[in-house]
């Protein structure tokens, strides 16, 4: 039996802030949620393990590769991805819709890749794609090392990967661009662009 989920009232918002890693869309989310408790921030399911720290149900949702699979086949993600022929990671419909059709703001970090999935699925007039912008690859390489040491050919996958989503940014209906040490400043104009969407909504 195929799951099925779809909207049915046309209020609610989905917000994606895509970016290649070290751009600073996770930064950017953390603001929004101390900012805006009242938004949906749906998380992620993996097969991966817990890292230390880490909490099931915080970011992440840890479930086996079985049911994983099982959820792809019924087709209840509405973006999934296998990273590195090793683990799984997807965001379920349910919740997204769930909230979208009660008229909620939900907002979510994404890669290019799994936003022009969302795309294909949730009606434009209710996503929004907001595209953080880094104009400088050394310094998305000095952000990068700066999270801990990784394999020379590990770092060059990684920009090489930023390169192609870059190149890829004019898909999103905003672009932002990410500067050292303008964090608020990047923030700030995140609130603009929904506040400006939130608007044309009501």
């Amino acid at each position: 039996m195929v799951f099925c989920s779809r909207l049915v009232a046309m209020n609610g918002k989905l917000f994606l802030i895509v970016g290649p890693s070290g751009s600073g869309k996770g930064t950017v989310i953390e603001s929004l949620k101390k900012r805006h408790p009242d938004y949906v921030f749906p998380v992620s399911c993996t097969t991966r393990m817990p890292r230390p720290g880490e909490v099931d149900g915080d970011v992440y949702s840890y479930v086996s590769k079985d049911d994983f699979v099982k959820w792809i086949r019924e087709g209840r993600f509405l973006e999934w991805a296998e990273v590195h022929q090793n683990h799984y990671y997807g965001m379920l419909k349910k919740p997204v819709f769930d909230a979208l059709n009660a008229g909620k703001v939900v907002v979510r970090e994404i890669d290019i890749q799994g936003y022009t999935s969302v795309a294909k699925i949730v009606p434009a007039d209710n996503l929004v794609g907001i595209f953080i912008l880094v104009k400088d690859l050394d310094e998305l390489k000095r952000r990068i090392l700066s999270r801990g040491k990784l394999p020379d050919e590990e770092v060059e996958r990684r920009l090489e990967s930023a390169r192609r989503e870059i190149a890829q940014s004019h898909l999103c209906r905003y672009q932002i661009e990410s500067v050292h040490g303008q964090i608020e400043r990047m923030v700030h104009d995140t609130e603009a662009i929904f506040e400006k969407e939130l608007r044309s909504r009501d």
